[in-house]
């Protein structure tokens, strides 16, 4: 089974190390949800997420170190982004803020997943240094039909209180998955689809939909330097 999802994907790099990337999607085969991935200075990924749900969801795809579930506001209009994560196991209570500039966008909004293979995904590594099809760590096949892409031109993200420093781009990667957000912070419109070839994100989603509690477990984020 192939689950579509639609929405955004905004992602920037502050001078003191973070990398954040921030999905605020309107479709999924969940519902409407928000998770921030969130790479530290040290290289440790901890995933954001406000309910168990999305947690479970989005860690059947990628990888973390640390999952937080807890308190989280997000919201965005495709050019710009705000965030503010409350505090959870000592990780800080954290906001975040972009704002695009320009950028272009990229039809026809609904393409086959061959043309995003084969097509697609030369132009954007070209282009933009992104992997536009691939398989996540769990071995789910994902191909990012991107349909927008803005620069970011302005940003601030806080740790709490303690400003994060200047707009800088996305280095090192940061490894939540086979795909890396492009280097120059950006706001995408985007339409990922996924397919897990062994069953087990169909057997999630089920669940999922159905109320079935989830339970995910990882250790506590270290805290912030």
């Amino acid at each position: 089974m192939r689950h579509r999802m639609d929405g955004t994907i905004s992602a920037c790099g502050f001078a003191s190390g973070d990398r954040v990337v921030v999905g605020l999607w309107d479709t999924t085969p969940i519902g409407p949800i928000a998770d921030v991935m969130w790479a530290e200075p040290d290289g440790t990924r901890t995933l954001f997420a406000p309910t168990g749900a999305v947690a479970a969801f989005v860690t059947a795809v990628y990888d973390f170190d640390a999952v937080v579930v807890g308190p989280l506001a997000a919201e965005g209009d495709g050019t710009t982004v705000r965030v503010r994560i409350g505090d959870v196991h000592g990780a800080g209570e954290r906001t975040v803020v972009m704002a695009t500039g320009g950028g272009w966008r990229i039809p026809p909004a609904r393409r086959p997943p061959a043309l995003t293979r084969w097509v697609e995904a030369p132009l954007a590594r070209a282009l933009l240094g992104v992997r536009t099809h691939g398989t996540s760590p769990h071995g789910v096949h994902e191909w990012y039909q991107a349909t927008a892409w803005r620069p970011v031109v302005a940003a601030r993200g806080t740790v709490d209180g303690h400003d994060l420093g200047a707009l800088s781009p996305i280095d090192p990667p940061c490894r939540f998955g086979f795909s890396e957000p492009p280097p120059r912070p950006s706001i995408t419109t985007v339409r990922p689809l996924l397919e897990d070839p062994t069953g087990a994100l169909d057997r999630l989603v089920v669940d999922l939909r159905a109320g079935v509690p989830v339970e995910v477990l990882s250790p506590d984020p270290p805290p912030h330097p």
